[in-house]
């Protein structure tokens, strides 16, 4: 029998085709997985640093220098929905949150990973939106991301995308940050209004129809942090970012670790008006509503008039303002003096009043 002139081997159609949405083939290591990291992921991550695009498609791990002093490690997942909400999406909060992580604790971020789960059938379109406010958001941050991973699952098993960030820092000094140095008479201050991020992704999630839609406060905080931390040194005590949870969740928290009881006086409490009527409307206390670009301190006293001028110089923290104290061990470990004068204790949230903030 003579042999075939020519032979044809089977072709899988599923990668013959151009497609307009994620296949579970994008996720399977083959030519359509090269392409998905070639021509989306790494042109839209390594935007400002070609460095990062070189390192997602040729290594399996990342190289990256050996520097003096104590490093930092962070990781973070991101669910949220909707995907997209007034002032952010999914992309750029990946990676702002994990920068501020970083930064509360004291250190300055550098170096990023990246891991997508992506459902089947997502449109390349809503794919691409995300791509770009990540390479945007990390530009912005000056940091580098420099690992990933990208998965796809059949639909259903995901909602569309989820991230995982995991972020490294330089620490600024060694440790000095913490709810183990509070002190009693310490000023407590936020960065700038609170409860914006939680009721801009409940409003949009739900379609409240507020108008003015509210908007996230979703931001970076790595300049404000470093600008407090380089102009008050060991009179800055401790910094944290009020992510779920809100104001209510962090003084609980440091209550807990330091032995203090934390007093604030709700007059003090920067609240915008349209927050404030949402949370009225729908029953929310705003200090327990998550933030994205929103952080407490706990300042020595004699810092105070320091802090402010740092904090709102710059216009990520320009509404920064004193909002109570740390105080000797009381019954309650967070009280608030309510707008009527009376103290109340402030309870600790036994759970998000809205899931899927970050």
């Amino acid at each position: 029998m003579m042999p075939p002139d020519r032979i044809e081997f089977p072709t899988c159609p599923v990668a013959s085709v151009q497609h307009d949405r994620v296949m579970l083939a994008h996720g399977e290591g083959g030519r359509l997985m090269r392409q998905l990291l070639r021509e989306k992921i790494a042109p839209a991550i390594s935007l400002g640093n070609p460095a990062s695009s070189t390192s997602i498609l040729e290594n399996e791990a990342a190289t990256f220098p050996v520097l003096d002093g104590e490093m930092t490690i962070t990781t973070d997942s991101y669910v949220v929905s909707p995907l997209f909400f007034p002032g952010g999406d999914i992309g750029s909060l990946a990676v702002f949150g994990t920068v501020n992580d970083l930064a509360v604790s004291g250190a300055d971020p550098l170096w990023l990973t990246l891991g997508l789960i992506l459902e089947e059938g997502l449109p390349f379109e809503v794919l691409d939106r995300i791509l770009s406010s990540i390479g945007i958001a990390a530009k912005q941050c000056g940091v580098s991301i420099v690992a990933g991973d990208t998965k796809v699952v059949p639909k259903g098993v995901v909602d569309k995308i989820f991230i995982n960030t995991t972020g490294v820092g330089r620490m600024r000094d060694n440790g000095s940050l913490g709810s183990h140095r509070l002190h009693e008479g310490d000023a407590i201050l936020v960065s700038g209004p609170i409860g914006h991020h939680g009721i801009a992704v409940l409003a949009a999630r739900e379609q409240l129809g507020l108008t003015p839609p509210p908007r996230s406060d979703s931001a970076p905080l790595h300049e404000s942090c470093r600008c407090l931390h380089d102009a008050l040194g060991r009179d800055l005590h401790a910094m944290r970012d009020a992510t779920r949870g809100g104001v209510s969740a962090v003084l609980h928290e440091w209550s807990e670790a330091s032995s203090h009881t934390l007093k604030l006086r709700e007059s003090l409490i920067p609240i915008a008006p349209d927050i404030r009527g949402a949370c009225e409307l729908l029953g929310l206390d705003p200090l327990y509503v998550a933030n994205e670009g929103t952080f407490v301190a706990a300042v020595a006293p004699s810092a105070v008039a320091r802090a402010l001028k740092v904090l709102q110089g710059l216009d990520v923290s320009r509404n920064a303002t004193i909002i109570g104290e740390v105080a000797k061990k009381q019954s309650a470990p967070v009280i608030v003096e309510r707008l009527l004068g009376i103290w109340q204790p402030l309870d600790e949230p036994s759970g998000a009043p809205l899931p899927r903030i970050c």
